[in-house]
C-alpha cells in the first residue's frame, strides 16, 4: 500500500465538497465517504508496514537526504488509521449536530484540510516538512474554531492562534539552528550528523527549542494555559475532533524527536519530561476538579491524560514506550467520545453546565451507559482500555525504579475518578424538578438524535475491544516501541542503505 493514498484521500475530498459548494447535505456524505475510504486504506498500510517494514515515498525521485521523503513506520502508520477513524466518526456526528450557518461557511471542506494536515504531520519524514504540516493543521483548525463569528469563539481563537504562532516561531528558530550545525533536515540524516556535533551542550539547547514548540502544542505543563482557554467554544464536534487529534500530534513530536534524534544526553533531556510528566497530570486533575463547565472540565482532562503519555517517552525504555502508544491510542478514542457525548447531553438537556442538567439516567439511560464506559476508561478501571494503558506505564515506573512517578500516576488517576464522580452524581444521577437550561445560545443542527448517538457507540465499541482484547493491541504497541528504539531500521530505509 503506497502512503500517499490515505495521505491524499481528505484532500481530494476537500476539494470535491468545495465542487459541490451549495449542497452541504452532500458534502457531509461525501466526507463521511472519503473519511471511511481513508480508514479503511490506512488500516492496509498499517498491515502493510507490520508485514514489510518501514514503507518510504521519495518525492521526484530524489533519494534522501536531499529531496522530500515521507516514511511511515508503525507509529506513523498506527496514528495515520487512529486519525482516519476519529476523523470518519466526528464527521458522522456533524451531520445532524453542525448549524447551517458554520456548514455554509465550508465546515466539511475545513474538517477533510484538518485530517489531511494530521496525517501529513505523521508521515513527514523530515523536520521542515513536520513544520510545514503543522501550519496546515493550524489553518483550518483557527478557521474551525472561528466559524459561526461568536464573540466567545474570537476570543478563544485569538488565544489559540497567537499561542501557536509563538510555538511555530520557536519550532523555525530550532530549525534553522538545527540545520546550522548539521547542515540537513531529514529525521534519518539528523540521527547520525547529531551524534558527530562536538559541542552536545548546543544539541542540548537545540532539544529545548523542540521541548518548548512541541511542549506548547501538546499542551504540557506549564505551557497548557491555551487550551482550556479555548477548547470550549466551538461547537461540540469541533472541540471533540481537537481533543482527539491535535494535541496528540504535538505528543508524537516529542516522541519522534526524543527518541530518533536526542538521545545524546537521556539524564538530562528525559529527566525534565519526567518533571513536566508529572507536573502536567497533577494540573490537569487540579483544573478539571475546580470547573463546573462539561466542556472545560474536559479539557483540563486533555492536560492531564497528555501527562501519562510524556511519562512514557521520559521512561525511555520498551515497555514504558509500548505504554505511551497504548495509551496514545486509547485516548485518542475515548477523549472523542466523552466530548461527543457532552454534545449530546447538551442537545437533549440544553446546558454543558454542572448546576443546571440532571436526571439523564431517568431519561436517557442508554447515554448513561455510553458516559459509563468512557469514563471508568479514562479513569483507568478494569477492564476496559485506560486500565492496562496506566498498568503499563505503572510496571514501567517500577522496573525503571521511578516510584515517585507511579505515585503520580495513582494521585493523579484518584483525582480522575473523582471529577468524573462529580459529572456522573451532577448530570445523570441527581433527578432535578426540571433542569432548566441556561441562557447560553443553543442551535442544534437539523438532523435526528440516534445519527449523534450512533458514532459514540462506535466508539464505545472499539474502547470496548481494546480493553477486553487488549493483548494484540500490547503486542503491536511493543513492535512500535521496539521500532522506535531500535533506530536503524529506521535510518537504513530511509537513506536507501
Amino acid at each position: 500500500m503506497n502512503l500517499l493514498v490515505p495521505l491524499f484521500i481528505p484532500f481530494i475530498t476537500a476539494v470535491l465538497c468545495l465542487a459541490w459548494w451549495k449542497d452541504r447535505r452532500v458534502q457531509g456524505w461525501l466526507s463521511v465517504a472519503g473519511l471511511a475510504v481513508m480508514a479503511g486504506t490506512a488500516l492496509r498500510l498499517l498491515f502493510s508496514v507490520r508485514a514489510d517494514g518501514i514503507q518510504v515515498v521519495r518525492a521526484g525521485g530524489w533519494d534522501a537526504p536531499f529531496g522530500i521523503v515521507l516514511a511511515a513506520d508503525l507509529l506513523s502508520a498506527g496514528l495515520v488509521a487512529t486519525t482516519a477513524m476519529i476523523g470518519l466518526v466526528v464527521t458522522l456526528y456533524s451531520i445532524p449536530a453542525v448549524d447551517v450557518k458554520r456548514e455554509a461557511y465550508g465546515y466539511y471542506p475545513l474538517i477533510n484540510l484538518l485530517v489531511f494536515g494530521v496525517t501529513g504531520a505523521f508521515l513527514a519524514g523530515d523536520i521542515f516538512n513536520l513544520y510545514v504540516w503543522f501550519e496546515v493543521m493550524l489553518m483550518s483548525s483557527f478557521v474551525l474554531l472561528a466559524l459561526g463569528g461568536e464573540k466567545r469563539q474570537l476570543e478563544g481563537a485569538i488565544m489559540y492562534v497567537t499561542i501557536n504562532f509563538l510555538s511555530s516561531a520557536i519550532f523555525l528558530a530550532g530549525v534553522g539552528v538545527l540545520y546550522s550545525l548539521t547542515g540537513t533536515l531529514n529525521f534519518a540524516d539528523l540521527a547520525i550528523r547529531l551524534g558527530e556535533v562536538p559541542e552536545k551542550g548546543l544539541v542540548t539547547v537545540v532539544a529545548m527549542f523542540f521541548l518548548v514548540s512541541f511542549g506548547i502544542k501538546a499542551a504540557v505543563f506549564p505551557l497548557f494555559f491555551w487550551l482550556p482557554a479555548s477548547y470550549h467554544t466551538p461547537p461540540i464536534a469541533v472541540a471533540a475532533i481537537f481533543s482527539g487529534l491535535l494535541t496528540k500530534v504535538g505528543v508524537y513530536a516529542l516522541m519522534r524527536v526524543f527518541t530518533l534524534l536526542f538521545v545524546h544526553d537521556i539524564p538530562y533531556t528525559h529527566t525534565m519530561l519526567m518533571v513536566i510528566a508529572a507536573m502536567t497530570m497533577f494540573a490537569g486533575v487540579l483544573g478539571a476538579a475546580a470547573q463546573g463547565d462539561l466542556r472545560r472540565i474536559l479539557s483540563f482532562s486533555i492536560v492531564s491524560q497528555i501527562g501519562y503519555m510524556v511519562m512514557g517517552i521520559a521512561l525511555f525504555t520498551p515497555l514504558a514506550l509500548a505504554g505511551a502508544v497504548f495509551f496514545l491510542v486509547h485516548n485518542m478514542v475515548v477523549k472523542t467520545s466523552l466530548f461527543l457525548i457532552s454534545g449530546i447531553v447538551h442537545h437533549v438537556k440544553g446546558s454543558f453546565k454542572l448546576r443546571y442538567i440532571g436526571g439523564v439516567y431517568r431519561d436517557h439511560f442508554w447515554l448513561s451507559i455510553l458516559f459509563l464506559v468512557a469514563a471508568l476508561s479514562l479513569a483507568g478501571l478494569p477492564p476496559f482500555s485506560g486500565f492496562w494503558a496506566k498498568f503499563i506505564l505503572m510496571k514501567a515506573g517500577i522496573e525503571a525504579g521511578e516510584f515517585w512517578l507511579v505515585l503520580v500516576v495513582i494521585g493523579s488517576s484518584l483525582m480522575t475518578l473523582y471529577y468524573l464522580t462529580r459529572i456522573w452524581n451532577e448530570v445523570f444521577w441527581t433527578n432535578r424538578p426540571e433542569a432548566v437550561g441556561d441562557p447560553e445560545p443553543h442551535t442544534p443542527g437539523p438532523g435526528p438524535l440516534w445519527l449523534m448517538v450512533l458514532p459514540v457507540a462506535l466508539l464505545t465499541a472499539i474502547t470496548l475491544a481494546i480493553g477486553l482484547h487488549a493483548e494484540p493491541i500490547f503486542e503491536l504497541a511493543r513492535e512500535t516501541a521496539d521500532q522506535l528504539l531500535g533506530r536503524d531500521e529506521y535510518i537504513n530505509t530511509v537513506l536507501g542503505r
